[in-house]
């Protein structure tokens, strides 16, 4: 039978419980000392008359467990754990009353809860309960998905998104197909997200487990091809860096760099690896056969317990880990010593490469591990020094074994998600320990790493569409060349229109690496979605895309690029896509002002055939939200009016309806701001709107009521006058020679 929401959010919390209440015991009793039940003073029921009340914590009742940690966190957790995660908890202690008060919850509001836990589980390293929890959340997903392809089926009709393009160009959909996962909806958004763990553990889909598979979906970028060439160039013995830091931004490929480098060395052929041969060719040598490789993500491992190995071995540290995998018992056997005083192995780092090389060591999430460590050594893990010591001795090990490459993963000090006064944000880091953990990392590996950051923004437009559409072929290359020269020709010959980069010759390049997605709505995606926290931008990109690019398809959209304008917000998954990132609640505002069967776009388009043939009104709504939603916090808000027509307007149509058209919708608006010539939604309405939408909600003759009992109480001071008729009758006016003023009533 399957669980209501509720259901799950209960199982869920107790997961959470299990997973959570280790890394919580840890933290108090390192902080506040073994006798930290009573200082934390919050007992698990009150004393009974008579009897001492004792300080019993039961940490296994989630309650407790998130009202400790709320309470403790400026004493113990914000150490460890970032503002991001403390924002975790106060949502899940609301998300845990509510189901303790028996309220219902939505599918929609299910997924962000089990979604958070999820995040606060890996949080602390407890990677068992977080798949549990992920498990939990992708079931109902495809069940949401399910239930709305279902309604989306019995409805007679939609409301598609109509465009009169230019005749002779074919639309998207004529020229380029979606893979077959995409264009059905059987993708899994979990699908997107490059999990370098789970390959390890030979889980996962084939297009991130199969190396075959994995390269025909991968866009070798310059970073990438010069990361891989490297390798291929350090294991063969033939000089290379031995230490790389992927300095990525949140969200940047590091993931997916990684994997590529562990596919590369998995033992299958160059000619298997598409792309792999002519890097080989180039290099000048072959692939490094028989490679030791040993992943370490420290999400998925915890500090705080030993880990038992299927031949019996007991692994404690990071550096027995490493040693275990490389080679096996007797690998483990050269540092055993260190690994169970949780002491750095120093020289004998070097002599397990040697004997074991060539060597691949990669390692993500490493600030993530280190930051729950303490200053002294109850952990099996070894103490937060250590970390460092252990990562200089790691890489100098690696230069002087020749044949050994160390890959590692750190935050980038520059992103686009950083305060300004704090560099990277608590997400990528977590808290002060995590900063100072990430600053320590980086001085200790800076004397020998070769930093590197992959995919610019342009190579990220062919890394999304070759994940997300087949290869063009024959003819079709022609179509979309046609397709672009159209849309430059366009910018081109009403410039006054349109932003003055889409008049430089490059942008017609830019169409042709982008097709079928707009340049215009990439930029969006990038340059604004990508600012806001937990959007990392490769993933987030392709998690809203593949949704886009599913119900464009199902409704067999004609227009000739997907642009801002075309984005169906109206559907259920994209709408979901594009409000989980979004601090404040966009729905509402969405369902009145921007698309949907109530909303007032649609209405304009049905008053107005001139615009309704067009669905003018509906692009020109869906473009602003798209350019405006992510920046309602910045300090300059929303799009201009040439870039509201850049993500409409399509060869063949008329600019000036589209104008016409941001102007009616502006003037009837509830949530459109207007600042000269920018625009922007906000969540608050409009002054003027609310002012006319309660003047709406009054009749006439209560206007006129409240008109005339106003000005009988004005009346009431003379002034010169010897007296004052306000509203009355003539025939209740006596003719005398006096000066009388009489104020005429509304009706006349």
């Amino acid at each position: 039978m399957a669980l209501s929401n509720r259901e799950r959010i209960g199982k869920s919390l107790e997961i959470l419980a299990e997973g959570v209440r280790p890394f919580v015991e840890r933290e108090l009793q390192a902080q506040l000392g073994t006798d930290w039940e009573d200082k934390v003073g919050v007992a698990n029921s009150r004393p009974k008359v008579g009897k001492a009340k004792t300080a019993s914590v039961n940490l296994n009742d989630p309650q407790v467990l998130l009202g400790v940690m709320w309470d403790q966190w400026n004493s113990v957790f914000r150490n460890s754990l970032g503002q991001s995660e403390r924002s975790l908890v106060s949502e899940l202690r609301g998300v845990r009353n509510s189901w303790a008060h028996n309220e219902q919850f939505t599918s929609n509001d299910a997924i962000r809860a089990l979604d958070s836990m999820e995040r606060l589980l890996h949080a602390v390293s407890a990677a068992e309960q977080a798949r549990d929890v992920e498990q939990m959340r992708m079931d109902l997903m495809r069940q949401v998905f399910d239930d709305q392809r279902r309604q989306e089926m019995r409805k007679k009709s939609f409301q598609p998104t109509e465009g009169k393009p230019q005749g002779g160009l074919k639309p998207w959909r004529e020229v380029v197909t979606p893979h077959p996962d995409v264009a059905s909806g059987r993708y899994q958004q979990a699908e997107f997200a490059a999990d370098l763990w789970q390959v390890f553990q030979k889980e996962g889909s084939d297009e991130y487990k199969d190396p075959t598979e994995f390269f025909r979906r991968t866009f070798i970028t310059e970073g990438l091809r010069r990361l891989l060439m490297q390798a291929l160039l350090r294991l063969a013995g033939a000089g290379g860096d031995p230490v790389v830091e992927l300095q990525t931004n949140f969200g940047g490929g590091k993931t997916h760099s990684m994997l590529a480098l562990y596919h590369l060395f998995s033992g299958t052929a160059a000619a298997d690896l598409p792309g792999v041969e002519e890097l080989v060719k180039e290099c000048g040598v072959q692939i490094a056969k028989n490679v030791h490789r040993s992943v370490f993500v420290g999400t998925q491992i915890s500090p705080g317990k030993p880990h038992k190995k299927p031949d019996g071995t007991t692994v404690r540290t990071i550096w027995g880990e490493i040693a275990w995998q490389l080679g096996g018992k007797a690998g483990y056997k050269m540092v055993k010593e260190d690994d169970e005083r949780a002491t750095n192995p120093g020289q004998s780092l070097k002599e397990l490469f040697v004997k074991y090389g060539p060597c691949l060591i990669l390692i993500d999430e490493w600030v993530a591990y280190a930051r729950q460590l303490h200053g002294t050594g109850e952990l099996p893990a070894g103490t937060f020094e250590t970390q460092f010591t252990f990562a200089q001795a790691l890489t100098e090990a690696a230069k002087a074994a020749k044949n050994t490459l160390v890959v590692m993963s750190i935050p980038a000090s520059e992103s686009p998600h950083q305060r300004a006064d704090r560099g990277v944000t608590d997400i990528e880091v977590g808290g002060e320990r995590g900063r100072e953990a990430l600053t320590r990392l980086k001085n200790a590996i800076g004397r020998v790493e070769a930093s590197w950051r992959p995919a610019s923004p342009d190579e990220g437009f062919e890394i999304v569409r070759r994940r997300l559409f087949q290869p063009l072929t024959g003819d079709n290359y022609i179509s979309r060349d046609a397709v672009a020269k159209a849309f430059v020709e366009l910018y081109g010959s009403q410039s006054q229109e349109f932003p003055t980069e889409c008049r430089e010759a490059d942008y017609e390049r830019r169409i042709k690496m982008a097709y079928p997605i707009h340049p215009e709505l990439f930029d969006r995606l990038y340059n604004d979605w990508s600012t806001l926290d937990k959007f990392q931008r490769t993933r987030g990109v392709l998690r809203l895309m593949a949704a886009v690019i599913h119900s464009l398809w199902e409704r067999n959209d004609s227009n000739l690029l997907i642009m801002p304008g075309n984005v169906p917000v109206d559907d259920q998954m994209v709408q979901f896509e594009l409000t989980r990132y979004l601090d404040d609640h966009w729905v509402p505002v969405i369902e009145k002002d921007v698309d949907g069967s109530n909303s007032l776009p649609l209405a304009l388009d049905r008053e107005n055939p001139n615009l309704g043939r067009y669905s003018a009104c509906r692009r020109v709504a869906r473009t602003i939200y798209m350019g405006s939603a992510p920046t309602l916090r910045a300090a300059h808000r929303g799009i201009e009016e040439r870039q509201v027509k850049l993500g409409c307007v399509q060869p063949g149509e008329a600019v000036a309806t589209f104008g016409d058209s941001l102007r009616r919708l502006t003037d009837r608006a509830t949530y459109v701001y207007v600042d000269g010539k920018r625009y922007w939604y906000s969540t608050q309405p409009t002054v003027t709107r609310l002012a006319d939408d309660r003047a709406s909600q009054c009749s006439d003759d209560q206007v006129n009521d409240e008109i005339v009992s106003r000005l009988k109480k004005q009346a009431q001071t003379r002034a010169d006058f010897s007296k004052v008729h306000p509203c009355n009758a003539g025939s209740d006016i006596p003719d005398e020679r006096e000066a009388r003023l009489v104020i005429l009533g509304p009706e006349l």
